[in-house]
This record gives C-alpha cells, sequence and structure tokens, in this order.
C-alpha cells in the first residue's frame, strides 16, 4: 500500500501514526464557515453563535444551530448540519433511555460521555464514517451547578469553564484565555474555576458577545447570531429558571446594547 492512500480507509493507521479521515472531519468543522462559543459562570451556562441565513427566500426561524435535547440540557453544533441533525436525534434517544431507565433526567457529563463514546466507535469500525461536527453541551447538573462539554469527531471530551469551536477556534481560545487571566484582579489565570465561579449571568453573556464579536471584527445585529442559555439566577423569569431555552431576538438587542455602552 503506497503511503498516498493511507487516507482512503478509516481503520488504517499510516506508518506515522495517524488516522487521515478522522483528521479529515475535524477540517469539515474549521471549515464550516461558523465559530461557536460557550461560557460557564457560577450559575449561567451560554453558548453564541452567528447565524447565517444563506438565501433570502429561506424562513430565517427555520435556521438554528443550537437544540434542546432535555429540558435543561442544550448544545450547539458546528460542522456538517445533516451530520448534526443525526447526533442531537441520536443525543435525545439516549437522554430519553436514560430516564425511562432510572427515573430522572440524564446529567450533561454523562451525556456526553455517552455521546464520546459513539463517536469513538465510528473512527474504529469500517461502514461508518465519523461525524464531521463539533458539539458544544450546556447544561445545570444538581450537584455541581452549570456544565460546559465539547465533544470532537474522534471521540474524545472534556468539560470547560469557556470553549469555542469552528472556523476561528484558536483566536477565540487565545482570547478567552486572555480574558480569563484578567479575572478576579488578576488570579484568574491560579485559579480559573475559581474565577468562574465568581461570574454573574450577566457578564457570562458579555464574556460569550464579546470574544464573538472581537474574534470576527464585526459589531452583530441581533438577528446574525443566535444565544442559548441556561441559567438558575435571579434575573431569569422562574417559569425558565434552570431550563435551556433559545434567547429571542429583543433578548439578544438588550444584550448586545449593553455589551455596546460598556464598550
Amino acid at each position: 500500500m503506497s503511503r498516498t492512500s493511507y487516507d482512503r480507509y478509516l481503520t488504517v493507521f499510516s506508518p506515522e501514526g495517524r488516522l487521515y479521515q478522522v483528521e479529515y472531519a475535524f477540517k469539515a468543522i474549521s471549515g464550516s464557515g461558523h465559530t461557536a462559543i460557550s461560557v460557564r459562570g457560577k450559575d449561567t451556562s451560554v453558548v453564541i453563535t452567528q447565524k447565517k441565513v444563506p438565501d433570502k427566500l429561506l424562513d430565517a426561524s427555520s435556521v438554528t444551530h443550537l437544540s434542546s435535547i432535555t429540558p435543561t440540557i442544550g448544545c450547539v453544533v458546528t460542522g456538517l448540519i445533516a451530520d448534526a441533525k443525526a447526533q442531537i436525534f441520536r443525543a435525545q434517544q439516549e437522554a430519553a433511555d436514560w430516564r425511562y431507565k432510572y427515573g430522572y433526567e440524564i446529567t450533561p457529563d454523562a451525556l456526553a460521555r455517552r455521546l464520546a463514546n459513539i463517536n469513538q466507535v465510528y473512527t474504529q469500525r469500517a461502514g461508518m464514517r465519523p461525524l464531521g461536527i463539533s458539539m458544544i453541551l450546556i447544561g445545570i447538573d444538581p450537584e455541581y451547578g452549570p456544565q460546559c462539554f465539547k465533544l470532537d469527531p474522534a471521540g474524545y471530551f472534556v468539560g470547560f469553564h469557556a470553549t469555542a469551536a469552528g472556523q476561528k477556534q484558536q483566536e477565540a481560545m487565545n482570547h478567552l484565555e486572555k480574558k480569563w487571566k484578567k479575572l478576579d484582579n488578576g488570579r484568574g489565570v491560579d485559579d480559573a474555576a475559581a474565577a468562574a465561579k465568581k461570574l454573574s449571568r450577566a457578564e457570562v453573556i458579555e464574556i460569550a458577545i464579546e470574544a464573538m464579536s472581537t474574534v470576527h471584527a464585526t459589531d452583530y445585529k441581533s438577528g446574525e447570531i443566535e444565544i442559548g442559555i441556561v441559567s438558575t439566577a435571579d434575573e431569569e423569569d422562574a417559569k425558565v429558571k434552570g431550563m435551556w431555552r433559545v434567547m429571542d431576538e429583543a433578548e439578544v438587542e438588550q444584550h448586545l446594547l449593553a455589551y455596546a455602552e460598556k464598550d
């Protein structure tokens, strides 16, 4: 087998120990043209992504990268949207099975682990291909509070205080790291978890919007981004406290104005 043909087989390692098809799946994410950012604080997890409507005749309300998985867990997906739909459907199935078996809602870390295990199998067996998507899950854990997990096509998942995925992932991560270092009077660099626990709902949303605006050097309008949130903060309406929801345009506009005024 020639060296150039190692990328034709999903299950065959190259002599350098690489799985090219899995690497190509990562390129599908960065080449999607979208960026997603997630931040979590003491009582809030938030995800933000661009909303691009490719055609004027499309119904803009039907174009979204945000999705609900359980009443308290939601996600943002970056990459191939058809692959995303398949993984979201599988996640909803897994969450429903868990509730049926055990009588309570699945926690964000258990769901992330299960989906990562499924993704890993797709890199190991012929007959299926890795999904060309990166999923960021957010939710409230009854014991640990707000959670944020990122999954990749290789089957790796890990928890974050703040993370990004997609086209400008590295620039966004660099921005978030710099932001984190300044938190808690410069102590964020020593103890990221302690710094995150002091972030209010408004601060979490502001950091996410700031990161998105900075990496794209764009002042977004309310129809150009979408924000998903899970929060137990007092500012949340009692009916939706602790529940996943997508902000409407009026609420997004409020937060964009608050950020613009502070800037």
